[in-house]
């Protein structure tokens, strides 16, 4: 039986981030993608022009349909545009029993900008986030959650602390923008561990924070453990990395297909 994975996030009509990103990362991982969408952006490489949120009553029809349909193996969610959303995407998977849920807190842009509001990010932190299996916030995101200033690894440990103390939940903070240091923190029942993958220098990595946790979903679908599901997802991710895709005149996307042979 195939394995299926859900992904909730927003379309990126370029196909580098969000539901396209993610699509292609579980079908490349052999399983069955589906997906809820809960905005639409204008996008390409050069950033986000313009975002068209979806109501949360058509969020929550799409959920019906697929969860009374067919049961997910794992869940990913991205990007949460409003509170009304996220309270709507939490007691939707509340309501069906999803497990392994990754939930990907996309927050803060690239360039530092916060892409929700406070009162978004109260909800996110209240009923989208203690329900995950695991949370994924980069360096940006993790501050906005610890209320603290991560300038290198022990910044890091202190502020994986204090958003599991938060939320109760396990923690992958990525240290991707620590220009010193790639290695991501894995913090789960008061344990620490270090995930060091080898550092790409590819300045196309539009869409790295989509695919690692849709790819970490993937191999907790498949049954791996939370830790062995984190180590495949960087080495997929650092694959996508290392062929080093170059389309647009931005910061370009992965290649998500890298792994396909050619017939």
């Amino acid at each position: 039986m195939i394995k299926k994975v859900l992904t909730i996030a927003g379309s990126d009509c370029s196909g580098g981030a969000g539901i396209q990103a993610d699509i292609k990362t579980i079908t490349v991982h052999k399983m069955y993608a589906m997906s809820v969408i809960t905005a639409l952006t204008a996008q390409n490489t050069t950033g986000v022009y313009d975002i068209a949120e979806v109501t949360p009553e058509f969020v929550a029809k799409q959920m019906d349909c697929i969860l009374t349909d067919i049961a997910p193996d794992a869940v990913k969610i991205g990007m949460v545009a409003n509170s009304e959303i996220i309270k709507v995407i939490a007691e939707k998977l509340s309501q069906y029993g999803a497990r392994n849920i990754v939930v990907d807190p996309v927050m803060v842009s690239t360039s530092g900008h916060r892409l929700i509001d406070e009162e978004a990010e109260a909800a996110l932190l209240e009923y989208l986030l203690p329900i995950g299996s695991v949370i994924t916030p980069n360096i940006p995101e993790a501050e906005v959650l610890s209320e603290t200033s991560i300038k290198n690894q022990d910044d890091m440990v202190e502020a994986s602390k204090i958003i599991s103390r938060k939320v109760n939940t396990t923690v992958l903070v990525k240290g991707g923008h620590l220009v010193s240091d790639a290695s991501d923190l894995f913090f789960e029942d008061g344990r620490f561990s270090w995930y060091t993958s080898e550092r790409i220098d590819n300045p196309n990595t539009h869409g790295t924070g989509c695919t690692l946790s849709a790819a970490i979903a993937c191999n907790l679908a498949s049954g791996k453990s939370l830790g062995e599901s984190i180590k495949q997802a960087k080495a997929y991710l650092t694959g996508a990395l290392r062929s080093n895709l170059d389309l647009g005149s931005g910061r370009g996307p992965l290649e998500h297909t890298y792994r396909l042979t050619v017939l």
